[in-house]
């Protein structure tokens, strides 16, 4: 399969939503292991006009906006690091979860809902707007883009990557939303492609990571919003109840908490203490079929590529149960409505910015 190149089109869903019950691969190995760097800020420089991947803030509406209080607060709680999931202005439990981490760290009423002390708390940020308008950059638009993603693992396995189906599905992730919240966000007829201007969530741009880069992780986390410098987790709770992940620094603060997809009822979640091995940038993937209760053991094993669109995502975080880790997925908005093979599977996002707080020896207690 060729990549087909970028052109402009009008702002319109360009590929189906997966459905509800998706089953994520988790029966994992890999030889590329590095360790996170240990960053003390969730702060990071922003992306320079120079820089290939910079969204330029573009002037003049393209469309008459109001914010909404939901979006603006998802906005403001994704660039805290209390995930909301996917950015799109809707109410529900990833959102709830994270008002309620984000109460708890400012030391307020759980009450899970945007009640006025919360939004009393937020004010401390009331000149971040909830959206901005930008220029999609030529770098960022020309993919390569694989419109026709096998679902066939030996086919998937003779691809370059498991890139992005498209420039809108591209768009989305960078902006930590759907593809259908961006469309309600602009005109329809909005043209996308580059040069073009777009109102998005308001994530911002981050620099490039200094030094050496392997696997093309600075531009993996360019091309998802997530400065490469984050607060250092020493210890994640997978709570099973809740459905989220969260991260604790030395000191036992909640420093980052992100919705998940953990376990079924044929691969439960494995409750108990482990402990992270290593981090793997843009891995690929060991597809075993023998590890899979619902693929036929008569399928060859193979080993797929890397990318956005691979079974695990843009990371893998090991863990010290065999076959068992933490990791991102290629469809965001089923992340708390569907199931996995037991791993624990969070927004790609999600997933790279948990990597820059993580190194091997760090605890992770799965709970009930």
């Amino acid at each position: 399969m060729t990549a087909n190149p970028v052109k402009e089109t009008p702002l319109k869903i360009l590929s189906c939503l997966p459905g509800l019950l998706l089953l994520s691969a988790c029966s994992f190995s890999t030889d590329q292991s590095d360790d996170a760097p240990d960053g003390q800020s969730a702060s990071a420089p922003s992306a320079s006009a120079g820089d290939p991947l910079h969204f330029a803030d573009a002037g003049g509406p393209a469309v008459a906006f109001e914010e909404t209080p939901v979006l603006r607060a998802q906005v403001l709680l994704d660039r805290l690091g209390f995930s909301p999931g996917v950015i799109d202005g809707e109410e529900g439990q990833s959102y709830d979860a994270a008002l309620r981490a984000f109460q708890l760290s400012r030391g307020l009423d759980e009450s899970g809902k945007l009640d006025q002390p919360t939004l009393a708390a937020m004010q401390e940020w009331s000149d971040v707007p909830a959206t901005r308008l930008v220029t999609i950059p030529a770098a960022f638009a020309k993919g390569p883009f694989f419109p026709d993603l096998p679902d066939d693992a030996a086919k998937q396995a003779e691809l370059p990557t498991l890139g992005y189906k498209n420039l809108m599905e591209a768009l989305a992730e960078r902006f930590h939303t759907t593809p259908d919240a961006l469309v309600a966000l602009n005109s329809p007829d909005t043209k996308i492609g580059a040069g073009k201007v777009i109102r998005v969530p308001n994530i911002a741009d981050v620099a490039p990571l200094a030094g050496t880069d392997e696997r093309d992780w600075s531009a993996t986390l360019q091309k998802l919003g997530v400065a490469s410098k984050q607060p250092t987790a020493s210890k994640l709770v997978v709570d099973k109840s809740e459905g989220v992940l969260k991260a604790y620094d030395a000191d036992g603060k909640l420093i980052g908490q992100f919705p998940a997809t953990m376990g079924s009822s044929h691969d439960p979640l494995p409750i108990g203490q482990w402990t992270i091995k290593g981090v793997s940038h843009n891995p690929e993937f060991h597809y075993n079929p023998e590890l899979f209760w619902d693929v036929s053991d008569d399928k060859d094993a193979q080993l797929l590529p890397p990318g956005p669109n691979g079974p695990v995502g843009v990371v893998w975080i090991d863990l010290s149960k065999p076959h068992y880790g933490i990791h991102g997925t290629g469809a965001p908005d089923t992340i708390g409505r569907a199931e996995s093979h037991g791993c624990v599977r969070l927004t790609n996002w999600d997933a790279a910015r948990l990597a820059q707080m993580v190194k091997p020896g760090v605890k992770a207690v799965f709970q009930e």
